[in-house]
């Protein structure tokens, strides 16, 4: 856009010279207030009501706002409890109040949620706190927040919410302030990769981020899998499919997203029989999965896992570049005596089922198998909601971001063990550091848009992401899904992180990896992907605050060997804390026992002086815009 349409634009906008100075004064007013408070989640995996839980405490910051602004004699966790479901302690509270006692609780509580909306919303424009309020109680609730500390209107304030009462609008009410009181607590969520696989319900966490009032993504490897799938990838589709068996989730795909799994389970049905080391990942103290489903878990397992090596080795073979040679684990097999050759050394193999494979030409498709995986391409992109999801995954996500300073990345910047940024090669190009994370993006865009093309370059390129030694979702040499299936000698399971895991701990090499892209040294990266053991001593802060890991283990899976359930970060105008969670039980023992996830925090970071809107990535728009609007204003 030229520069006078662009100030004609303007013009048309605000139509008088007053009017443009009315906005760059408003503008320079909402510069100088405190930053909102962003939150950093990550690796989710499928864990709804955990995450669902954190959001709805906004990682401890609900309470710490209640504590600040009321009185001590007030229950906070009671009114907590309140704040995060409120539909459900209603119906608590219902069933033990007589109804003269309830109207009472009502008042008292609407009155106490005014004034806690009145102090989290100081550091707000009232243009911004009026957005928030949701539409069906907007006028009612700015009365009661202009009036609330009024003592004169003192009777007036009173006559509204003892009308809201006997008008049976009490509960609908508290809804809707318990939620405006989440929303201003935080200001902007950042989900650091993998929403999906493992935990049971995904999309329902999709949903919950989609009706979310500020939100970034960025990918994870197990995110890239299901972009992939979408956009037409039969590997990604088949092993999507083997890890979704692997965990018990395959309702996640038939219920949650509609998708026809019959002929990929009627093919399992035909050619496999149990095998123990398909069992899926249950666990302990499960018995929500029967044994006819757990049977078919372990077909279905089986039955992908097969065909995702056919199709891993199809891909190695036409995508030498990748170098990923050593991988195509089908074409290696000694199918005479059933052995396999790595690293110089033989292994024996153990349950190598394989009913469909062509040993003279192992990776080859039978015609089945290619009706198969047409049908399922059609159902997994013929899913509405399932598009949805993606869609919004792309509209929100990326590989990385640069956001108030700091690097928000799931995996890694690919490193050699001197500390230099490691290269892959492509079509003659070399791409390392920030230019490969963007070559990456790129590329997974344009295989998003075009969802009829299944095995080009950008397509065979999310699969690398998944796997590749270069990928910065995966950091590791090898994907050892083959191994860790059918030989015993757990040495050969072994995945060998990138050199980037060790030296995050060094502070120059954080340093460096911050003005690659062009981020103050002051910064942070911050990093999920690796469950950090805290029980075996891992500190989740590294290179002296620099870094900071945040999955800790939302996956129950994980939380063996985290000790933990998650840890989640926290950035206001004061500066930086780190959260760490214990196990969620349930909404129903919140309910009726108070019980909140227990968080730990630590300081990762104090500013000297309380950060400023001025400072943030607003910021800087906000000063752009009004430096245009100076402009205009002189030439008006």
């Amino acid at each position: 856009m030229s520069q006078d349409k662009y100030y004609q634009l303007l013009r048309e906008n605000y139509g008088s010279r007053e009017a443009v100075l009315t906005e760059i004064i408003n503008l320079e007013a909402i510069l100088q207030l405190p930053k909102g408070t962003e939150h950093f989640v990550s690796d989710i995996h499928g864990e709804f009501n955990a995450f669902d839980h954190v959001l709805r405490n906004g990682s401890g910051s609900v309470k710490e706002k209640l504590k600040e602004c009321l009185e001590d004699d007030i229950d906070i966790n009671e009114l907590a409890v309140l704040i995060y479901y409120p539909e459900e302690k209603i119906l608590q509270i219902k069933e033990e109040f007589l109804p003269s006692e309830l109207n009472d609780w009502y008042k008292k509580n609407i009155m106490l949620l005014t004034r806690v909306i009145n102090y989290a919303s100081r550091k707000y424009t009232r243009s911004k706190v009026r957005k928030a309020l949701p539409q069906r109680f907007s006028y009612i609730i700015e009365e009661l927040l202009t009036e609330v500390q009024d003592q004169d209107k003192y009777e007036y304030y009173h006559a509204i919410i003892d009308k809201i009462i006997e008008l049976n609008q009490a509960p609908a009410l508290i809804h809707d302030l318990s939620e405006t009181i989440q929303r201003l607590v935080v200001d902007h969520l950042h989900v650091v990769g993998d929403i999906y696989d493992r935990g049971p319900s995904p999309d329902l966490i999709m949903d919950r981020l989609i009706d979310y009032h500020s939100v970034d993504i960025q990918w994870g490897n197990h995110d890239m899998v299901w972009i992939a799938a979408v956009s037409g990838s039969l590997l990604s589709i088949i092993n999507l499919i083997r890890i979704s068996a692997r965990y018990a989730n395959l309702d996640t795909l038939e219920e949650g997203y509609g998708i026809n799994l019959r002929p990929i389970v009627e093919y399992a049905k035909k050619y496999y029989e149990p095998l123990d080391i398909f069992a899926p990942k249950l666990l302990a103290g499960d018995n929500s999965v029967s044994e006819t489903e757990k049977r078919t878990l372990n077909l279905v397992q089986q039955a992908t896992a097969i065909l995702q090596f056919k199709l891993e080795g199809q891909l190695i073979a036409r995508r030498k570049c990748f170098k990923m040679q050593d991988r195509a684990m089908l074409s290696k097999v000694n199918y005479e005596d059933s052995t396999i050759e790595i690293g110089g050394v033989s292994y024996e193999l153990k349950n190598f089922s394989i009913p469909t494979v062509d040993i003279d030409d192992p990776c080859r498709l039978t015609i089945e198998e290619e009706a198969i995986l047409e049908k399922l391409k059609v159902s997994f992109q013929s899913s509405d909601r399932l598009r949805k999801h993606m869609d919004f995954l792309m509209e929100k996500g990326s590989m990385y971001l640069c956001y108030n300073g700091n690097l928000l990345i799931h995996g890694c910047i690919p490193l050699h063990e001197n500390g230099d940024y490691k290269s892959l090669t492509l079509e003659g190009r070399h791409y390392s550091g920030k230019d490969l994370l963007d070559y990456f993006e790129r590329q997974v865009r344009v295989s998003y848009r075009n969802p009829q093309v299944t095995d080009d370059i950008p397509t065979d390129l999310m699969w690398y992401l998944w796997t590749g030694e270069c990928s910065s979702l995966f950091g590791k040499d090898a994907m050892t899904t083959f191994e860790r299936y059918y030989i015993e000698d757990k040495a050969t399971h072994e995945e060998v992180k990138n050199s980037y895991y060790k030296l995050r701990n060094e502070e120059d090499v954080c340093r460096y990896i911050l003005r690659t892209f062009e981020l103050p040294e002051s910064g942070h990266i911050i990093n999920g992907h690796t469950p950090v053991k805290e029980k075996d001593g891992e500190n989740p802060i590294k290179a002296n605050g620099h870094l900071v890991v945040i999955d800790g283990g939302f996956a129950k899976a994980y939380q063996k060997q985290t000790g933990l359930a998650g840890y989640t970060l926290l950035s206001n105008s004061y500066g930086i804390q780190l959260a760490a969670h214990q196990p969620f039980t349930s909404i129903e023992d919140t309910i009726k026992n108070g019980f909140d996830i227990l968080s730990t925090k630590r300081l990762v970071d104090k500013v000297d002086q309380r950060t400023t809107v001025s400072q943030t990535n607003i910021g800087k728009r906000l000063i752009q815009e009004r430096e245009d609007l100076e402009e205009l204003y002189m030439n008006f």
